[in-house]
């Protein structure tokens, strides 16, 4: 049975790496399009996470205003040599490219970053040799020049990190076993041996963990016997997509490795809506080699709640907080007792959206806010990306308020409209897993309810299938984020209250603490 909780850091958190530095750890994951990005997670014992910050603090760190959705912030390395964290990670469509952040404390502030030359490629990773040069080992997808779209492989090139040069020409090393995209290199050295950490397989179903080792950073490296040393697929274990891993010694002796996975629901064909979650397993060495465990599913048990006074003029300080392409403080702002947002004319389907939101982190989850449209439009949303969302939308007008429930996905269209009394309304989604067995609402994906209610007054606008907001049916890379957002003047949010469990039905979806 595993030591630790899984999903050891739930919700929208791929691509984990982590380092120890004493008797701390510290994880990172990737955010795309989102901003603040790379978010910094602390723990003292693989159990309890906590956001101490993010690397990405402000805008030009990163350069993502005008990146592609999918995008952005592509699988940070964290790394602690000489006193020094460092955060390496290639930005996609941005023109930072392959960039380097330190820090002396990772809660932040992290430096505005050096780009490092010479670099055409993701995933990056860095190590230090005993006599200090620094190693950058990467996922070789060219990303531009004549070889954009073509994957070289895993490659390394030293570097001058201080300089932001690499000091030759990249070398190829070893790159599995032959299955489609080597990617997530990590080096290590443990005695007399380095080891190279890398995934394969692709990030769906087929990924996995494989595992070479040579005499030198440089290689040559060779595989073990019996790779992948970590793969869930064709399993039916409850967690799938186990890859893109990275190994630390743990303060005890031993060894973890934390990787991505995602927790698939429904009878048959399953989906994912949190998308790629950080998972932690332990680690054996069996005959020199790293040999991690399946991983196993240990949720949490218990209510999560998560309740913010939007009158608060610090609510934003929280480092949970996202925008799209921009920062939370730069999309909303706290104006006489409410957290106010005003709209541009650019709804949910727009790459900027006035949208504010946070990490989805259980399968069953409830969000509540108290809304007045009276001088805007606008409400709660759930996002994965522009053509996948559903949203409650309120619009004054006059005695009345407008309510309307949307679903988007991939260019298809669907609005359920009701109308409530003027003032400020409560909007509330609510999202369950599908009932066991082989009904057909077990066959698709979680449920998700869309309420409104005003006084005494409650519509239910429509239940949706979430299988269609899930990592299976999007092409983003992310999950859900849940959040408030503005289309048109100025609507205010009195409060935000999150639910949260991994039973199915914990409480009464409308019964959120106030």
């Amino acid at each position: 049975m595993t030591r630790w909780p899984n999903p050891a850091v739930p919700g929208f958190n791929p691509d984990p790496s982590i380092v120890r530095a004493g008797d701390a750890y510290y994880l990172v994951t990737s955010t795309f399009e989102y901003l603040p990005g790379i978010p910094v997670y602390r723990s003292t014992d693989l159990v309890e996470w906590t956001q101490v910050g993010n690397v990405a603090t402000r805008p030009g760190q990163l350069q993502i205003a005008d990146v592609p959705t999918g995008l952005g912030v592509w699988a940070p390395t964290i790394r602690y040599h000489d006193g020094l964290f460092h955060v390496i990670v290639t930005v996609a469509g941005s023109p930072v490219g392959c960039v380097v952040f330190t820090a002396t404390d990772p809660a932040g502030p992290w430096s505005d970053g050096t780009t490092i030359e010479g670099v055409n490629g993701i995933d990056p990773d860095l190590a230090w040799d005993d006599d200090g040069n620094a190693y950058l080992t990467f996922s070789g997808l060219a990303l531009a020049g004549p070889d954009a779209g073509r994957h070289l492989g895993v490659q390394q090139v030293r570097v001058d990190l201080a300089a932001g040069q690499a000091l030759e020409e990249p070398r190829s090393l070893w790159s599995g076993t032959g299955l489609k995209f080597p990617e997530a290199p990590h080096i290590y050295r443990r005695d007399d041996w380095w080891y190279l950490l890398i995934a394969e397989g692709g990030t769906e179903r087929g990924h996995g963990v494989s595992v070479a080792r040579g005499r030198a950073p440089q290689g040559p490296f060779e595989g073990h016997p019996d790779n992948p040393v970590l793969s869930a697929r064709s399993t039916p274990r409850p967690i799938q997509n186990t890859g893109h891993g990275d190994l630390v010694d743990t303060v005890d002796g031993g060894t973890a490795l934390v990787c991505l996975g995602v927790r698939p629901l429904g009878a048959t064909v399953a989906f994912s809506p949190l998308g790629r979650e950080t998972f932690v397993t332990g680690v054996d060495w069996v005959d020199g080699w790293p040999q991690p465990a399946p991983v196993e599913l240990a949720p949490r048990t218990g209510v999560d709640q998560e309740v913010f006074d939007l009158a608060d003029a610090g609510v934003l300080d929280d480092p949970g907080w996202l925008a799209v392409r921009a920062l939370p403080a730069d999309i909303a702002t706290v104006s006489r007792g409410r957290l106010a947002i005003v709209g541009d004319g650019n709804g949910l389907d727009s790459p900027h959206p006035r949208f504010v939101g946070r990490r989805q982190r259980h399968l069953t989850a409830t969000l509540c806010a108290r809304v007045d449209a009276a001088a805007g439009v606008g409400g709660l949303a759930a996002r994965y990306d522009e053509q996948h969302w559903f949203a409650l939308e309120a619009r004054g007008d006059g005695d009345t308020t407008t309510v309307t429930a949307r679903a988007r996905v991939a260019g298809l269209a669907q609005d359920w409209s009701t109308t409530l009394p003027s003032g400020v309304i409560e909007l509330r989604i609510e999202m369950t897993p599908p009932t066991p067995g082989f009904s057909p609402e077990a066959l698709g994906g979680d449920r998700i309810r869309l309420v409104a209610a005003a006084g005494s007054q409650e519509v239910l606008l429509t239940e949706l299938d979430g299988r269609f907001w899930t990592a299976e049916s999007c092409t983003s890379f992310t999950g859900r984020v849940l959040g408030l957002y503005a289309v048109e003047g100025t609507v205010a949010f009195a409060d935000w209250r999150y639910r949260g469990s991994e039973d199915a039905d914990p409480f009464r979806p409308g019964e959120v603490g106030t």
